[in-house]
């Protein structure tokens, strides 16, 4: 683990999670969405590692970067490959997503401790809730919050602060944990403490994003969370 200097941190009341690449490895189910976009233009399909350094910033903009990607720039033709992206992505959401290392582990281990959960995602918010219930995870989230459920996207922190407006914590009182910069801007942006993991989406190191603590899974998060209390 890597931690950060210079800021002070307190046991968390609440902590709000980012969704793909951090709860969940979806680039696969990703893909197959992004592939079966562009084989309706007639244009190659990409490789998971490129559509994995395409992921972040919602649907519109993955649409954008991977056609872009195929060397077909859109133009104004995105808004209607948006539309047509749509229903394709909603029939990629489980089948070769997984799981993350940890995830249940952590989740039962912070629901068990009292600590109030979220999820802030610029994924769909039905869509995320899929995943969600899938997973059978659900029941330990108190606020789950999409892309489509606020106005601007992370790495603005409107979903971190509506999440905390449902749990009804503050952001003193609340740590993000991610797996990108818009997860550190947007906790930032919202006063809060962000750890960010490795393994995720993030084509450039975690370690130089300027997060709180840096760990490897989510099996590492409770001791994390010690390790920054002691530091402060």
């Amino acid at each position: 683990m890597n931690v950060g200097a210079g800021r002070r941190f307190r046991s968390p009341k609440a902590i709000l999670f980012d969704l793909d690449g951090t709860l969940v490895d979806s680039a696969p189910d990703i893909t197959a969405a992004v592939n079966e976009l562009l084989a309706g233009r007639d244009l190659p399909p990409l490789r998971l590692d490129q559509v994995k350094a395409m992921i972040g910033g919602g649907i519109r903009k993955l649409v954008e970067r991977a056609f872009a990607a195929s060397g077909t720039p859109l133009g104004s033709a995105l808004d209607e490959a948006n539309r047509v992206m749509a229903p394709i992505y909603r029939r990629h959401l489980t089948g070769r997503t997984r799981l993350m290392p940890g995830v249940r582990e952590a989740l039962t281990h912070l629901h068990l401790s009292g600590i109030a959960m979220g999820v802030v995602t610029n994924k769909p918010q039905l869509a995320a809730r899929e995943i969600l219930l899938h997973f059978g995870l659900t029941d330990y989230l108190g606020a789950i919050v999409g892309g489509d459920a606020v106005t601007y996207l992370k790495p603005a922190p409107d979903a971190l602060l509506l999440a905390l407006d449902q749990l009804q914590v503050e952001p003193r009182d609340t740590l993000m944990v991610g797996d990108s910069s818009a997860d550190v801007a947007a906790a930032r942006a919202a006063s809060m403490a962000v750890i960010l993991l490795r393994g995720g989406y993030s084509q450039i190191p975690v370690e130089e994003l300027g997060a709180d603590l840096v760990c490897d899974s989510l099996f590492d998060l409770p001791s994390a969370m010690q390790t920054l209390q002691d530091a402060a």
